[in-house]
């Protein structure tokens, strides 16, 4: 099996391309080939099979081999990839994901916007438990016996985003899984640590469902941002620094949608035994 190694700001996957839908072969070896001493070493496998001209529709295993909704830093490797395989004719692409359709451009100097679409802010779209037409950004949380507040936010995939005084006094390792794992969160849950440092500035880190602390998160990132917007701690054009790098997030609710911009980059190709 032929295979590419990519990242986004550190977030890193296996790109394999297929003619059909994965029969569960693939999201069965995810677990060995993500695996970093035994395997290629990803957080995640990312198959990628053409539609049409300009369509594309990609599925997403994590580490662990469960399914992903949706990635946007496996987006972003994604359109970058198409781009320099010349898979598809000019530089913007629809991307059919387990989330819905979204659209990828990859601009002159390589980074990739991609169109991210509309943010989920109910308990039932999330989802979270309660009432489900009720918003979820003001939630009760505890991590190790430390009352804490969170903004849940589905870009596809479910977040909750945790506002923090200090972002290096967080122990990521030991509350991220508690809280992933919450009653609160019927199907899980990532966990974003967000401390605004400017209005368009926000220092993050993340514990991703299904993965553990990662580089970066870009799903995660677009999450920050709606609930730093919607609490009124940022404004609608954000820079997201990350363990992994810097990502930038647009997000106006008059408008309704997120776009996010930021880099991909090729490690190198391969072929399995």
């Amino acid at each position: 099996m032929k295979f590419s190694k990519w990242h986004g700001l550190g977030n890193d996957f296996i790109i394999v391309e297929v003619s059909k839908k994965d029969d569960g072969t693939l999201q069965k070896a995810s677990v060995e080939l993500c695996d970093r001493h035994f395997g290629i070493g990803a957080d995640g496998l990312v198959t990628l099979q053409k539609l049409g001209t300009n369509e594309f529709e990609m599925h997403i295993y994590n580490s662990d081999g469960s399914e992903a909704e949706m990635c946007g830093n496996a987006s972003r490797c994604v359109g970058l990839y198409i781009k320099k395989r010349n898979l598809a004719t000019g530089s913007t692409y629809d991307l059919h994901t387990g989330a819905g359709l979204i659209q990828l451009n990859v601009l002159s100097d390589d980074l990739v916007r991609v169109d991210m679409g509309f943010p989920k802010l109910t308990r039932g779209q999330i989802p979270v438990l309660g009432e489900v037409s009720d918003s979820a950004l003001d939630l009760d949380l505890v991590a190790s016996g430390h009352a804490l507040k969170g903004s849940a936010v589905s870009m596809g995939n479910p977040h909750v985003v945790i506002f923090v005084d200090d972002i290096n006094n967080v122990p990521i390792e030991e509350w991220g899984p508690q809280i992933e794992t919450a009653a609160l969160f019927p199907n899980k849950t990532n966990v974003e640590f967000a401390q605004v440092l400017a209005p368009d500035l926000v220092r993050m880190r993340v514990w991703e469902r299904g993965c553990g602390v990662t580089k970066a998160c870009g799903t995660g990132c677009c999450a920050t941002a709606v609930a730093g917007v919607l609490s009124n701690r940022t404004g609608n054009d954000v820079t997201i620094l990350l363990d992994g790098g810097k990502l930038r997030i647009e997000y106006d609710p008059q408008v309704g949608k997120v776009f996010m911009t930021g880099p991909a980059t090729e490690v190198f190709t391969g072929t399995t035994l």
